[in-house]
């Protein structure tokens, strides 16, 4: 089946995705796991109740209870998990696809995700095998509220924080259910952008990561004279920033500023970031005290690391950040506290606090249609093996004044490039280079 994808299932909703597989899939969940309980959460797609009653009716057909916490963020049931001490979870949703996708971000005890290595596999060949419930005694459903116990583990994070004013897009995701109760506390001055719950995602689509997303926040932030502004998007696990210029910040950035915050509080603590950061980011952990640790993309790669090496933080280009204090799962709200943090422990703007840190010159990510994507990256390896190799995830190629890395789709026929170098000269020149091997970008 072509749901079943590497670190979450998701599909069109009916065509690839409706109640009789949910249900099908909520037997295999409380099959796979074999626990007292599950915690089922979902967000606002207008198909999202009946898709979560029909997941809800298959755990219980095993003999499962369910602790149902409703309307709720990924990141609210990966906390439930964690704080609530049950033996997994599913979050009903689709992220940031647009509002014809829905689907589930799986997961184990204290909120350790199931990618399609560890368990979604599993779950599509019992779905696929035609799995029913037969449990002589059907599951309870349990109603849970944990959003206060949430926004009091959120503002845990908090440090003295200045009255910044922030503007925010919630692109009609989840963020607007529980952004104002945690704003509302740090004192902050917010400026709202769609804050409204709509799953047809009237305004734009909910993915922060795409420039053209960011336009309205950053107009927004221009015109209100406004501290920084942060775009949430769908399920609110990953967030982007932007300064008080309307300069969007790279995750990069952040995973280097916030990793100075944690290291003055954890004093040679192991901090993470996935093979696409800058430099800078393993420069500022180390200069701060820290020891860097570098992980391939995914989040169940950054979180069994996480786990393995018991780290303080870690941050992934892709705006998903990861804290230890929070089961070693990613959080969005945590990261803007953080953020909030930083700045206002500096007299100076958001601009000026990161001006030091943007010393090199990147791309950034950028696609190429490739149909046999093994025999391009090892033609890349063959063109640069004249540079450090390694093979953590694709190909990376490090040089003493700029690096490449080139790492496969799990789902399309594409190679994703990122490069960066000490000038611009260097990184345009090495950009050419590859453009000779994988030729015109998508």
């Amino acid at each position: 089946m072509g749901i079943f994808k590497a670190y979450d299932i998701r599909g069109i909703v009916p065509d690839e995705l409706n109640e009789e597989t949910a249900q099908k899939i909520g037997v295999a969940m409380g099959t796979l796991l074999n626990v007292e309980s599950l915690v089922v959460g979902r967000d606002m797609r207008t198909h999202s109740p009946s898709i979560s009653h029909a997941l809800i009716e298959g755990v219980l057909s095993t003999g499962t209870d369910v602790v149902d916490i409703g309307l709720v963020t990924t990141p609210m049931t990966y906390f439930a998990i964690g704080h609530l001490g049950i033996g997994g979870g599913i979050q009903v949703t689709a992220s940031h696809n647009a509002g014809e996708y829905n689907g589930f971000k799986v997961s184990r005890e204290k909120a350790i995700p199931m990618s399609y290595e560890t368990g979604i596999a599993d779950l599509e060949k019992m779905v696929a095998d035609g799995i029913t419930g037969t449990a002589e005694q059907k599951g309870k459903v349990i109603p849970r509220d944990i959003t206060d116990a949430y926004i009091a583990h959120v503002l845990k994070a908090a440090e003295p924080i200045k009255p910044l004013k922030i503007v925010i897009d919630t692109a009609n995701g989840m963020a607007g259910k529980i952004i104002e109760p945690i704003t509302d506390k740090l004192g902050v001055k917010v400026i709202p952008l769609f804050f409204e719950l709509d799953g047809t995602f009237p305004n734009h689509e909910a993915n922060p990561l795409k420039p053209e997303n960011m336009q309205d926040l950053i107009a927004e932030v221009r015109r209100t004279g406004a501290d920084l502004g942060v775009g949430f998007d769908g399920d609110a696990d990953r967030c982007i920033f932007c300064d008080e210029k309307g300069g969007i910040v790279t995750c990069d950035m952040i995973t280097a500023l916030i990793a100075r915050e944690v290291l003055a509080k954890h004093p040679g603590a192991g901090i993470l970031y996935d093979l696409r950061s800058s430099w800078v980011v393993p420069e500022e952990i180390k200069a701060h005290g820290g020891t860097p640790y570098e992980e391939r993309v995914g989040h169940s790669y950054m979180k069994a690391t996480m786990r393995k090496h018991d780290l303080a933080f870690g941050g992934e280009l892709s705006g998903h950040f990861y804290y230890r204090e929070n089961f070693y799962a990613d959080n969005a709200m945590i990261t803007l506290v953080k953020v909030l943090n930083v700045l206002s422990a500096e007299d100076k703007p958001f601009s000026e606090v990161l001006a030091p840190l943007q010393r090199y010159h990147a791309t950034g990510e950028i696609n190429f249609i490739i149909e046999d994507k093994e025999a391009k990256i090892a033609e890349i390896e063959r063109v640069f093996a004249d540079g450090e190799v390694s093979h953590l995830d694709g190909v990376a190629i490090k040089y003493d004044d700029w690096w490449l890395n080139v790492r496969k789709s799990n789902t399309e026929p594409v190679l994703r490039l990122n490069l960066e170098a000490k000038t611009k000269e260097q990184m345009d020149a090495g950009y050419a280079r590859v453009l000779e091997v994988l030729g015109p970008p998508e």
